[in-house]
């Protein structure tokens, strides 16, 4: 699954986009470089029911922003990215190809 598709599915699965949750998470503090991503993950899980995979991607987010690395960017795997930079505003409102 690309790190995109995580994220299109944290939505799905909360209702929430990835940007509207990056608010939440700010809100309560997670963005401070203090925060361990087991608390984040806490909060996922308590609030939203997600599991570990689909909230590291999350905490990827909170922690360091949209970027990615170029690694898997263009490539055939199961984990290609189209881009290196996240879309975080919600998959209606996603660019098409």
């Amino acid at each position: 699954m690309s790190f995109q598709a995580y994220l299109d599915t944290i939505e799905d699965k909360t209702g929430l986009t990835p940007r509207q949750l990056f608010e939440l998470a700010r809100q309560k503090g997670f963005v401070d470089a203090s925060v361990q991503a087991g608390e984040i993950l806490e909060w996922l899980k308590a609030d939203y029911g997600l599991g570990r995979g689909h909230g590291m991607a999350l905490v990827h987010v909170i922690k360091q922003g949209p970027g990615i690395s170029s690694k898997h960017v263009g490539t055939t795997g199961a984990h290609s990215d189209e881009s290196k930079t996240l879309w975080l505003d919600g998959k209606a409102s996603k660019p098409g190809p």
